[in-house]
């Protein structure tokens, strides 16, 4: 009991002591605000990367023939669609016809070109059916986004996204326009507005030689902008009503790919993948996959958006163990100021370690007694510490702008993000990790000095002036 109550005392009796526990808290409260804020960067960067992918994409390679009967696989899109609704974890599935092209804009004085592009801009033609797309993609939770710049417009009909603006008239000597959807990114660097005319350029392909036969311009009108959370597909995706996109290359009602919403994608991602290209396999739509092997022959054909965006999410994990190696380097920092002021209250109480021993004291219960103040310290800095840095993280956004006010400066700039908040995600498993290394790490740096006070030679510490 003695050993509590003198590392009570000490504590209370030398205000330096507290710097210790200070030291602790600053650390547990920094790197809880780090956490959630990083956390909360990295979940929206996955958001960001995501963009309008859906859940599973089944993109079919149909010119290449099926090895085991050597037949090519069917163009209907129809066997597809049934037999992926069909699937329990299924809940909406899309059509997409994707081809590639050019966008031309108009030309306007004021408005920057890339000269090595003549004017035109690398884009991807995606068709389709606007009401199976809101079901399986985050496209209409895009179209009713605010919109953030002065350029473009959201649609007047999302029933309707590509119903011409209420403003346009038709000229009716001429044929009637088809129209589009683009990014407001993309909107924005060519100076483009709702309501204006557009011409797309592209090469289509002989369907009996397989080669680019000849170039196919449209005059198309611009129906509306989206803004999704990529800012790389906001500025090379243009969507056209499919039929319609059929119609210009000449061919028809075929698709390129067919986006999937699983009804839980953590539970039912990798089984569907496997039971879907089973099924699909089994319909002529889709290659097999030899079941010896467990690996499909072409595995690009059935895809998870996380293997789309495989190479960018390994980037985000990175970022997560370089994180965790700075959180270990300030608690090593915490830990050496309880390594250092214990040592220099070892050195200030020699004379009472002696005391301590001719009176019985254990080497045992010395050890006891300044790790019991190296752990008193860790318990306090360590709880104010948590309670500190879970505020913090809660209430960073007041934090933050009031700091803008007070140094005259933004702090985090909102125009530049695709949200208008500091992100922060409160993970208490890595709140309770933070609090047992900060624990552990203030033990093992009051666990010198305590050491070498426990060993101390009695005779020399009453001598000790």
């Amino acid at each position: 009991m003695y050993r509590f109550f003198l590392s009570l005392r000490y504590i209370r009796m030398r205000p330096i002591n507290w710097i210790g526990t200070l030291s602790i808290f600053v650390a547990v409260s920094a790197l809880i605000l780090i956490l959630a804020i990083m956390s909360g960067f990295l979940e929206k960067s996955r958001e960001h990367l995501r963009g309008h992918l859906s859940d599973l994409v089944v993109a079919p390679s149909f010119d290449l023939p099926v090895r085991q009967t050597g037949a090519m696989l069917t163009r209907e899109v129809q066997p597809m669609m049934d037999t992926v609704l069909a699937h329990p974890s299924v809940v909406a599935a899309a059509p997409q016809l994707v081809w590639y092209g050019m966008l031309v804009p108009p030309r306007r004085e004021g408005v920057l070109s890339d000269p090595s592009s003549m004017g035109m801009v690398m884009v991807s033609f995606v068709g389709i059916d606007p009401q199976l797309e809101y079901a399986a993609t985050s496209l209409r939770k895009d179209l009713e986004i605010e919109e953030k710049h002065l350029f473009g417009a959201r649609p007047d009909d999302l029933d309707d996204p590509f119903a011409y603006p209420k403003n346009y008239e038709p000229d009716p000597d001429e044929r009637p326009l088809d129209t589009i959807l683009m990014g407001e990114s993309l909107a924005k660097a060519w100076g483009l507005h709702k309501g204006q005319t557009l011409e797309l350029a592209t090469a289509t392909i002989d369907p009996e030689t397989g080669a680019f036969d000849q170039t196919a311009n449209r005059k198309v009108l611009l129906a509306g902008t989206f803004r999704s959370t990529f800012n790389e597909m906001d500025l090379q995706r243009v969507y056209m009503d499919r039929r319609a996109l059929g119609d210009w290359l000449g061919r028809y009602d075929e698709y390129s790919q067919v986006v999937v919403k699983l009804a839980d994608y953590e539970r039912d991602a990798e089984t569907a993948k496997v039971e879907l290209r089973r099924d699909l396999a089994a319909q002529n739509v889709l290659h097999p996959a030899p079941e010896s092997l467990g690996d499909p022959d072409y595995p690009w054909e059935l895809l998870t958006w996380e293997d789309n965006r495989r190479s960018m999410l390994a980037a985000i994990e990175n970022e997560r163990a370089l994180l965790g190696i700075m959180l270990g380097l300030v608690l090593l920092v915490a830990g050496f100021g309880v390594f250092a002021i214990l040592s220099m209250m070892v050195s200030e109480k020699r004379r009472d370690i002696g005391i301590l021993s001719a009176l019985g004291a254990t080497p045992k219960g010395i050890l006891s007694l300044f790790l019991s103040i190296g752990g008193l310290e860790a318990l306090v800095g360590t709880v104010l510490g948590v309670i500190a840095g879970v505020y913090a993280a809660i209430y960073i956004d007041p934090f933050e702008q009031w700091l803008s006010r007070v140094f005259g400066i933004q702090i985090f700039d909102r125009s530049i993000y695709y949200f208008d908040h500091i992100p922060t995600v409160i993970e208490w498993t890595g709140i309770v990790a933070i609090a047992v290394a900060a624990i552990a790490v203030a033990l093992i740096a009051a666990a010198i000095p305590a050491l070498r006070a426990a060993y101390l030679n009695p005779v020399d510490a009453l001598r000790y002036e």
